[in-house]
């Protein structure tokens, strides 16, 4: 990894590289320095979105910390195209300190942020190729917050899970393709996963499944609810339904609590 940027720098960051921060660079480092937490509540049925971290856009180390890491931890499967290299510049860095320190190319600091791997080769290595993360932030916007919001949970919500291909799973993006590539940073956290079933005619079923920090999962016995209505717009669930369920079977599974 790369790492010989100024610790303090004077002046603050322009508006252009702020939105570019807030996009990618901010939840990157916030992400990758604080552990995961339980939101209070879900909004609109779905995982609820933690506040990303404004007051960072006016912290220029940390701006030039969250540029170091998302070019060593991000910047080799996502591209941001929409950005150029020299508008680092806007976070204290000379051409010289960005070339030496955030640049693995021989790309010049004018050139755009993009990568080598071609999305043929995404697609035939991964399933799919990883997005352009320039207006990644506009893209995830929503009524539930705003995309910086997003993000920042998104890299906040990794939890370890034996039954994917990759061995994690994520919150807010149940069955993400994308493994925890902070995991070293941030570390691999156990929970507990709350899974609501409607059996047709039959009422609700809710199954508890508690998750170590191997992925290892332990199943509770299904219990009945009685009373219970669905989320209006019910996450989708990692585990396929059985061929016998009735086609009006729906079911919702979000994380609940993150043990310690």
């Amino acid at each position: 990894m790369k790492s010989g940027l100024p610790s303090a720098i004077s002046r603050s960051a322009s508006g252009v590289f702020k939105r570019f921060a807030a996009a990618v660079i901010v939840p990157v480092i916030a992400a990758a320095g604080l552990g995961l937490s339980m939101p209070a509540s879900a909004a609109g049925g779905g995982y609820p979105l933690d506040t990303f971290p404004v007051g960072k856009l006016d912290n220029l180390p940390a701006l030039q910390n969250g540029a170091k890491l998302f070019v060593n931890y991000c910047l080799g499967c996502h591209s941001t195209s929409l950005m150029r290299y020299n508008r680092l510049q806007d976070i204290g860095l000379t051409p010289d300190q960005i070339k030496a320190n955030l640049m693995f190319t021989g790309s010049k600091v004018g050139d755009p942020m993009s990568i080598a791997m071609t999305k043929a080769d995404a697609k035939a290595w991964f399933g799919a190729a990883p997005p352009d993360l320039s207006v990644i932030t506009r893209a995830r916007s929503s009524g539930a917050g705003s995309g910086s919001d997003w993000v920042y949970t998104f890299l906040r919500s990794y939890y370890r899970d034996g039954g994917t291909a990759t061995g994690w799973n994520n919150a807010l993006f149940p069955n993400v393709g994308m493994p925890h590539v902070l995991w070293e940073l941030q570390g691999a956290r156990k929970v507990n996963v709350t899974e609501i079933k409607s059996e047709g005619d039959h009422g609700f079923m809710q199954t508890i499944a508690s998750y170590d920090s191997r992925g290892t999962a332990s199943i509770g016995e299904a219990t009945e609810l009685s009373g219970h209505r669905m989320p209006a717009r019910p996450s989708v669930s990692t585990r396929p339904a059985a061929a016998s369920s009735p086609q009006s079977s729906t079911t919702t599974r979000l994380p609940t609590s993150w043990p310690t």
